[in-house]
């Protein structure tokens, strides 16, 4: 058994203490015991690891075989099933490497985060997110998979926690609510006019999430990992960068999906600001970001292509010839010798010695 729900500002005191000292954040991170959401290790876990059985390691650690899993799209974006490894050649900062592992596997156990913005600039269609994605979570969840809830705006909050039952993760995304004050007019959430506040806190804490998600929560998970993100894309607020973010869900070795939802009057007509942004985190991670604005259909869509593209991974490793143990960011290519698309991260960290 996992251990009870933590409190609703669990996961932010979990975030000052994983901030306090660091200088930088990714040494600290590598020296010192990160937070945990869970005192234990949970039981579920050996599950996952009898599932998976051919390599459960993964990036993060020392291990001998990096392991990627990846989609491979024709241009117009359709999805290429039964290649093999002949098919592929992978490179590690430039140099090719001898693929070890392959195999065209879509039922590994997936262990996914849905993160649910509930920042003003989400009124409008949280409602409908939470209908779409409660839909989704019972299309793609097996016996095998588990999911939890997080619900972000001035504060993170853990709705619920690993658990494969759809009932308790429908019943968690409607606690979502948007948290604003409209009182003194303007946008709030973005900068100007009211902006909500807990004390000291201000905005959106996006990256602040994504970090917790990856750190807290996948962190210390085997098989397939991923986090889909409602979102308009804006942070702010949190004492994170994007770039911490997106390093702490590499580490984690989880692919984010962001759809970008939120009422485009909301905005004045203008575009969502963190759009750039969130695709460098999905690019940097394997996934990728679907822009929704309000529209039911296109949501409903963008999660059929997620569900689509979670089933229909390729997984290949490879041993990789820089053998040093030096906890340094290595890119990593993986090229389609018939020129197909290759959507998978670019890159790993390497597992240190004193790991």
């Amino acid at each position: 058994m996992r251990n009870p729900l933590p409190s609703p500002l669990r996961l932010v005191s979990l975030l000052a203490c994983a901030l306090a000292g660091a200088a930088p954040f990714s040494s600290a991170q590598e020296n010192a015991a990160p937070p945990s959401v869970h005192n234990q290790q949970p039981a579920s876990t050996g599950q996952k690891s009898q599932d998976s059985q051919e390599p459960t390691t993964t990036l993060k650690v020392n291990v001998n075989v990096v392991q990627l899993f990846f989609n491979v799209k024709e241009k117009h974006g359709g999805l290429v099933p039964n290649l093999t490894k002949n098919d592929f050649e992978i490179y590690e900062d430039g140099k090719p490497q001898t693929i070890k592992y392959f195999t065209a596997e879509s039922n590994l156990p997936l262990t996914l985060g849905m993160m649910i913005d509930a920042s003003g600039s989400q009124r409008n269609v949280i409602d409908m997110e939470k209908e779409v994605g409660g839909a989704f979570l019972r299309q793609i969840l097996t016996e095998k998979d588990e999911a939890y809830v997080i619900s972000f705006d001035i504060t993170v909050d853990l709705l619920q926690d690993f658990t494969r039952d759809t009932h308790r993760l429908q019943a968690a995304l409607n606690k979502a609510k948007v948290n604003v004050d409209y009182s003194s007019g303007g946008i709030p959430g973005m900068g100007g006019g009211p902006v909500p506040q807990r004390g000291n806190s201000p905005g959106t804490l996006l990256y602040d999430a994504v970090y917790l998600s990856s750190h807290d929560m996948l962190s210390k998970e085997v098989g397939r990992k991923a986090m889909i993100i409602l979102t308009d894309g804006q942070d702010e607020g949190s004492r994170l960068k994007l770039q911490d973010a997106i390093e702490a869900a590499q580490k984690a070795d989880a692919i984010v999906y962001v759809l970008l939802c939120a009422d485009r009057g909301f905005y004045g007509g203008f575009g969502y600001s963190g759009e750039g942004d969130m695709r460098k985190l999905t690019e940097q991670t394997g996934g990728r970001v679907i822009n929704v604005g309000n529209k039911f259909d296109k949501l409903r869509e963008a999660f059929d292509q997620i569900a689509a593209e979670l089933r229909s991974q390729y997984n290949i490793g490879y041993t990789p010839i820089n053998e040093k143990k030096d906890g340094t960011y290595r890119k990593v290519e993986i090229k389609s010798k018939q020129s197909y698309k290759i959507q998978a991260r670019a890159g790993y960290y390497a597992g240190k010695e004193q790991d």
